[in-house]
């Protein structure tokens, strides 16, 4: 008789606001235990959690667990629907799966930009939300290997939201508080709308 190996996924409960967690500081991870095995399992549930939701990353704070961990991933799947020029106003790409571990922003552009978005821990709403154009972070791989990376863009923006999470922070303390809104009413008024538009909308000044 033959006996099979059989590796069970496991999709992880995802925190909303108001949990204690999502508000600490996540701990260090050490780099001795990144190859420790349930290190390494964390982060294929946190790699499946975050695609079943689906999102384009997940910080280990929001499914309770406060360690200086994220996973992020862009796939071509989630971009194919948008218009061309949605992507280049954004500068959205897809972006491969990877883990960072305690990661930091080292350098900020002063250059700031401002779209709506949203949070797996906040579900069903959205907000404006400024955040600089470009970021250069330094961080450990799910192999402890060492990392540099200049980002910009949407990419420069999913890695400030993840690293924000880390440290105890949401998007709605970033937010312009006139523009929080559900996804329904997102879809209904706001979706299609130019940023300036629905500042002008919302009776916001020029950013």
């Amino acid at each position: 008789m033959s006996i099979k190996l059989v590796w069970f996924s496991m999709l992880l409960k995802i925190v909303q606001a108001g949990e204690p967690v999502l508000r600490a500081t996540a701990s260090a991870l050490p780099q001795e235990k990144i190859a420790l095995a349930q290190t390494q399992v964390v982060i294929d549930w946190m790699r499946e959690t975050m695609r079943d939701a689906p999102g384009v990353g997940l910080a280990a704070p929001q499914v309770g667990i406060s360690l200086q961990l994220a996973v992020i991933e862009d796939r071509p799947e989630y971009l194919r629907d948008l218009p061309s020029e949605v992507l280049a106003d954004r500068e959205r790409s897809p972006v491969d799966f990877h883990a960072l571990i305690n990661p930091r922003i080292v350098e900020r552009s002063e250059e700031q930009v401002e779209y709506y978005e949203g949070c797996l821990s906040l579900a069903g709403f959205s907000a404006l939300v400024k955040r600089s154009r470009a970021v250069t972070v330094e961080y450990l791989d799910e192999r402890g290997a060492e990392h540099r990376v200049e980002a910009r863009g949407w990419y420069a923006r999913i890695l400030q939201h993840e690293i924000d999470h880390l440290n105890g922070k949401l998007y709605i303390d970033r937010m312009e508080p006139r523009s929080f809104t559900n996804l329904e009413n997102m879809g209904r008024h706001w979706k299609n709308m130019t940023i300036p538009a629905v500042r002008r909308a919302l009776r916001l000044p020029e950013s």
